[in-house]
């Protein structure tokens, strides 16, 4: 069973967000880039499933600039066979990726696709629920635990209850939660085989997609700044400024 997995490059979670000057979104400049965590961790369980005996070929795909080449090269040296990037400028939307992995999934024909639950820098967390509605197939969002067997799938879902523990047939959409797995450090041969592992570039025209971005960011701000406390001298100036200061009671 091949096995597909769709990565994204976005500011390393260690960086500290700066808004651009302008008001335009966020400051790119000079800023460190990497894999996004969560589609780190569905890598991670495409090579655990290869390593098991249970996926014959893992394969990932990128979608944004040449520069995304980087974390392919990543995934690449966590045990991916092979890559693809399909190149565009900008901002894609969660819809346009989805259809590109669409258009994807027709010429790769996996059995499973694994992605992400979310991305940390829009957080939209609706790419693979898109997937799955275009394809069709069954989806199994925000995993904590996958067990293969046979054409079926049963998958622990982190919920706001605890866990759901539910099954569905393959081939299906699966997005991984944080507590799926502890993604690997790549080793340094491991780096140095990534950069002979095969990596295709294509563009959205490939797949007859319009990337055309819906929606315009008006404006981007930074939150306010957290106000200083102050100390007061009685429960009944406690209680005088929760009411007409805070309005909490």
């Amino acid at each position: 069973m091949k096995v597909l997995v769709p990565v994204k490059r976005v500011v390393d979670y260690n960086v500290k967000i700066r808004v651009s000057a302008d008001g335009s979104g966020v400051d790119l400049a000079n800023v460190k880039m990497s894999m996004n965590p969560f589609d780190e961790i569905a890598v991670e369980q495409a090579v655990r499933l290869k390593e098991a005996g249970t996926a014959s070929e893992v394969v990932v795909v990128s979608i944004g600039p040449a520069q995304a080449q980087d974390v392919l090269r990543t995934a690449l040296a966590m045990g991916a066979d092979r890559a693809i990037l399909i190149t565009t400028e900008g901002t894609t939307e969660p819809l346009t990726v989805a259809k590109l992995l669409k258009g994807v999934v027709a010429e790769e024909e996996p059995g499973l696709v694994i992605l992400g639950k979310q991305a940390i820098d829009d957080d939209c967390n609706q790419t693979g629920q898109m997937l799955s509605a275009l394809l069709g197939w069954s989806q199994a969002t925000f995993a904590s635990e996958i067990e293969l067997s046979g054409d079926m799938a049963k998958v622990t879902r982190e919920v706001d209850g605890g866990l759901q523990a539910i099954e569905v047939t393959l081939p299906a959409i699966v997005t991984a939660d944080l507590r799926l797995n502890e993604p690997r450090y790549a080793s340094l041969p491991n780096i140095m085989k990534a950069k002979k592992k095969p990596l295709d570039t294509k563009t959205p025209e490939d797949f007859g997609v319009d990337v055309a971005r819906r929606l315009n960011v008006l404006r981007v701000e930074e939150p306010a700044g957290r106000q200083a406390g102050v100390k007061v001298g009685s429960v009944a100036e406690l209680l005088d400024k929760l009411k007409n200061e805070a309005g909490v009671i």
